[in-house]
């Protein structure tokens, strides 16, 4: 079975193209999701042309600078909001879920990984919602639709609504003595359903070093990767271009991505204005999850 999107009716019509990666970039690109549970994914591998959209892409990346630190782990240098979308597959419908009024953050929306994250075992946690401009622009839909093409090819998401989960992360730090973390921290699966995926989008990345994406069997999650017997890594790689990502079905692999810490360059200008103002060093991913909506009646 190869990896061709799955054909989605509507708007997914917008195509994006680029940042694409020099041709000098020899790792391999011969991975797919449906075939082998995992893949890297460029902006190219998406049909989605970033150069067409260039303002969309620079809002998306100013949205990086005024994250708020994660609630629940605010001296793990990780910054983060979080919102849910509906997909209706046999319409193209998108539509955004309202979040809950909130005194600090305005809005906020549950994330729950059950127990699948060992840091928050069966918590739901309350994150600050996206701002509502930026769930107009349109490479952020782009993106959202084309993973959905990547993972609708399962009949179990073609006759059900499609829960999306759109998650801005940034993990940065201020001087060499800080290290950022993601949560979990260790190889992890997000939902372990058998039509569960997870895409990731790089959307920066400055002044770092680390940041090391792992793919392993699912046996490995709760591991370090340097603790994994032989045959169990699928692969390790660094996001470094703009649009860079990968896609994993979750309950055939475990993933993980490590610690970040200030690179040679780490001197420099500080980024931001909001509470990740005073950064010298980041790393912005936006993940995008896919699940069916289950039925509560």
């Amino acid at each position: 079975m190869d990896d061709a999107p799955y054909p989605l009716p509507g708007p997914a019509a917008a195509t994006v193209s680029g940042p694409v990666l020099p041709a000098s970039d020899s790792r391999p690109r011969d991975g797919s999701v449906r075939r082998d549970g995992y893949a890297r994914l460029s902006a190219a591998d998406l049909g989605v042309d970033a150069g067409a959209m260039a303002e969309d892409f620079a809002r998306l990346a100013d949205a990086y600078g005024d994250l708020p630190a994660d609630p629940y782990a605010r001296h793990t240098n990780r910054f983060r909001r979080y919102s849910h979308a509906v997909h209706l597959p046999w319409t193209g419908l998108l539509s955004y879920t309202p979040g809950a009024p909130d005194e600090e953050f305005g809005t906020v929306t549950e994330y729950w990984q059950d127990e699948h994250n060992p840091e928050y075992p069966r918590v739901r946690r309350r994150l600050p919602d996206l701002p509502p401009a930026l769930r107009e622009n349109r490479l952020l839909d782009a993106l959202i639709r084309a993973d959905l093409g990547h993972a609708l090819w399962l009949e179990e998401l073609q006759r059900v609504p499609v829960y999306v989960g759109v998650h801005l992360i940034a993990l940065g730090v201020r001087d060499r003595a800080q290290v950022a973390v993601s949560s979990p921290n260790c190889l992890h699966q997000d939902g372990g359903s058998p039509a569960t995926f997870t895409f990731a989008h790089l959307v920066g990345r400055r002044n770092i070093e680390g940041g090391e994406n792992v793919i392993a069997t699912a046996g490995s999650a709760g591991r370090q990767p340097e603790e994994l017997p032989p045959g169990a890594l699928h692969a390790r790689f660094v996001l470094t271009e703009p649009l860079d990502g990968y896609g994993v079905h979750d309950h055939r692999v475990s993933h993980y991505v490590g610690p970040v810490r200030l690179g040679a360059d780490g001197a420099g200008e500080t980024d931001g204005d909001g509470p990740g103002g005073t950064l010298r060093g980041r790393r912005d991913i936006l993940i995008i999850g896919i699940a069916p909506y289950a039925p509560g009646l």
